[in-house]
């Protein structure tokens, strides 16, 4: 049987939406956005601003912003892309949200992200026990152009 794949992604404004749909359509994956309960305001994303909601959320790594929706067919799929914007060096704290909402066990979950200028920083270490049961790839940092070609490549690498 051949493996099903989720491209699932959060994007506070567009730039990782933009990139995932891409992934998903070069890997014929199915996609999936991640979105929040209280959707980010442009006010909620000054990350200059020590008191705007993101900064309060990435501040405190037990917080968890509730999720609007949900995969209702988790169980359909063997690997899981999933794409955010960096954060503080690492993924918002809503994919940590998104990914305990599932029994992962079996699955391969393959971070991938956009950010202006950082790395991936310690995504991995912070998403690793929010990922029980799975086995969480080395993910990547994608410039918000990257083509469909060059996301394909990766994929298939991985």
């Amino acid at each position: 049987m051949a493996k099903k794949a989720l491209v699932a992604y959060f994007s506070a404004s567009g730039v990782t939406a933009a990139l995932a749909k891409r992934l998903a359509d070069a890997i014929g994956a199915d996609l999936h956005e991640i979105q929040p309960e209280v959707p980010y305001t442009k006010e909620d994303l000054d990350w200059m601003n020590k008191n705007s909601r993101s900064s309060v959320e990435m501040n405190d790594k037990s917080f968890r912003p509730p999720v609007a929706n949900r995969v209702e067919n988790i169980s359909d799929y063997d690997t899981i892309y999933v794409g955010f914007p960096i954060w503080w060096y690492v993924a918002p704290t809503i994919i940590n949200t998104f990914l305990e909402q599932y029994d992962l066990t079996g699955k391969e979950i393959i971070p991938f992200a956009t950010s202006g200028s950082s790395g991936m920083g310690w995504t991995n270490e912070e998403l690793k026990a929010s990922c029980k049961g799975a086995v969480l790839k080395e993910g990547k940092r994608f410039a918000a152009n990257a083509g469909a070609a060059e996301l394909k490549v990766w994929a298939e690498k991985i």
